[in-house]
């Protein structure tokens, strides 16, 4: 956690002396609701953008040390995005969805002529960035141009953290875990969701936790009975916290990864 924590600030602390960025740009009234946008060198109305959600149980992480792959995808013609939510105990679940999906629609509406917008998010953040494929876009007056998903180590059940200690400062009843669980509205919905056209990557890293890799396997799985567009890797010789970090490095297989999806699709 530590070296994470460092590589993390490290890396942000890179980016926002090196790059281009408009920081702390609101999304919304609330104190937290807050991102910070990174831009490539030329800057043009028409940018792909990828939109990140840092992890941390749904109660540490920061906007502010979470700038892992801003370098080496803004140096390639990318803008990213870090997005600030209300982290526990002054955010409770619903809410966080509500700011994340509120987030989303900012940046579409500040660049309607993006050339697509990709959702990541690592661990509670990939639960985080799952939740959009079921958000009610309408009531925000704006479709996102959604291209695609990038979900690295994430939680897509969330009825076992009902029972693990994390859950002291999140206080999830059996109603918030299913209502806040994609896996669930995926298994529960009636027919297919919309836009399976959307690209997603449900990603682990090999040395993930048995539980990690289990609901990675079965959102992924549920996503396919669904007919959506989905894929799935095991990243070789990463742990939970170094399948992120190694963002850092342009050539690491994740960052190759991301580039080629976001390239192909926009």
């Amino acid at each position: 956690m530590r070296t994470y924590s460092q590589i993390g600030d490290e890396a942000t602390k890179k980016a926002r002396a090196t790059g281009r960025s408009l920081l702390d740009m609101p999304y919304g009234d609330g104190e937290g609701e807050k991102m910070d946008i990174y831009f490539p060198e030329e800057v043009s109305e028409a940018l792909p953008f990828l939109v990140f959600f840092h992890g941390g149980y749904w109660q540490s992480g920061s906007k502010d040390t979470s700038a892992f792959m801003v370098s080496p995808l803004t140096a390639q013609g990318v803008a990213v995005v870090i997005v600030a939510y209300d982290i526990a105990p002054k955010g409770t679940l619903d809410k966080m969805v509500d700011q994340v999906t509120r987030s989303v629609a900012s940046v579409q509406k500040r660049y309607p002529g993006n050339r697509g917008i990709h959702l990541c998010g690592h661990s509670a953040g990939a639960h985080l960035a799952a939740m959009m494929l079921l958000a009610n876009w309408t009531k925000l007056g704006v479709t996102p141009n959604l291209k695609g998903l990038f979900l690295v180590s994430g939680i897509y059940d969330l009825e076992p953290v009902m029972h693990t200690s994390e859950n002291a400062p999140l206080l999830v009843t059996l109603e918030d875990a299913r209502r806040n669980s994609p896996q669930w509205h995926l298994e529960m919905a009636p027919a297919q969701p919309a836009d399976p056209g959307c690209r997603i990557l449900v990603i682990v890293g090999q040395h993930d936790s048995p539980e990690f890799h289990r609901q990675s396997r079965e959102f992924y799985q549920a996503l396919r009975r669904r007919s959506w567009e989905a894929s799935f890797e095991e990243l070789r010789d990463v742990d939970h916290f170094e399948v992120l970090w190694n963002l850092t490095q342009k050539d690491y297989v994740l960052t190759q990864i991301i580039l080629k999806t976001i390239f192909q699709e926009s």
